[in-house]
């Protein structure tokens, strides 16, 4: 088991504000960040893998489909494009050192149709991301699709809909990111819910209901943990949650308050929650 903070919870971008936290990062218990590659193109990974090789951390990479970007368009010249976008992300994960890409990496955040999914859009999806395998295969990482709440997304919302996706995509390297923010929303249980993804559970945002400091709210987490045991799941658990005043993501994630006293608390009491509750080893 592992444990992780994802750094938008400082900047939208890997930069000199997160840098400065590396040091405070790993005082605080974390054994890797969490790091935003949102433009493949500028994502500084040498930085990142020079960086946390000095601090002693892993790094996982998220990152998103642009708007005006999409793998279940209508359009196969804008998907080829989005898939390419996808594969340039894995690239910049696997550079950074990371074994792992997660993210809702099938439409833009935000993005909605006016009009449910459909199995023409259920379809591109598989097909797409089916299409990832090799590139996935040749950079030794792993891709952890993220169904997103009903407020995000049309697409992929419940852990039931995401474990039917990998389900078709059938593909060792592609699974699910469960984040608990989002399965507050859509699951009946969030436990249950990640008993239906176990088979395809490749990574676990541990978030609270707030978005604030894990443990602070009514995520029954008691339940979480406990099913997450039984499924024999040893990956990461990684808190995520965003700047009080980034505009790049403030208005996708919804940001419009300060959730707690400061952003550093989110980190340095959440795993100390975190680690309580979930220790590496269990009597």
């Amino acid at each position: 088991m592992k444990f992780g903070v994802n750094t938008l919870i400082w900047s939208a971008h890997y930069d000199e504000r997160v840098r400065a936290m590396l040091p405070a990062i790993k005082a605080w218990g974390f054994d890797g960040i969490e790091v935003p590659a949102f433009n493949p193109g500028d994502f500084p990974a040498d930085q990142v893998r020079k960086d946390c090789a000095a601090f002693g951390l892993e790094c996982t990479v998220i990152s998103i489909v642009t708007q005006g970007l999409s793998l279940i368009s209508d359009d196969a010249g804008l998907r080829r494009k989005t898939r390419q976008h996808v594969e340039d992300a894995i690239k910049a994960a696997a550079n950074a050192g990371s074994k792992l890409l997660a993210g809702p990496l099938y439409s833009p955040v935000g993005y909605f149709s006016g009009t449910r999914r459909t199995p023409d859009e259920w379809n591109r999806a598989v097909e797409e991301l089916g299409a990832l395998g090799g590139t996935l295969v040749e950079n030794d990482v792993t891709l952890a699709i993220e169904p997103l709440n009903r407020f995000e997304t049309f697409f992929l919302n419940t852990t039931v809909d995401g474990a039917s996706l990998c389900d078709q995509i059938n593909h060792p390297r592609i699974g699910l990111l469960i984040d608990t923010f989002h399965s507050n929303i859509e699951e009946k249980n969030i436990a249950a819910g990640y008993a239906r993804a176990a088979k395809h559970l490749k990574h676990v945002h541990t978030c609270e209901n707030d978005r604030g400091i894990p443990g602070s709210g009514h995520v029954d987490w008691t339940a979480v943990f406990q099913t997450l045991r039984e499924i024999n799941y040893d990956g990461w658990l990684t808190i995520e949650s965003f700047g009080f005043h980034l505009p790049e993501i403030s208005a996708a994630a919804s940001i419009w308050r300060d959730i707690e006293l400061s952003p550093d608390l989110i980190a340095s009491e959440g795993i100390k929650f975190l680690k309580s509750r979930y220790p590496r080893t269990v009597d």
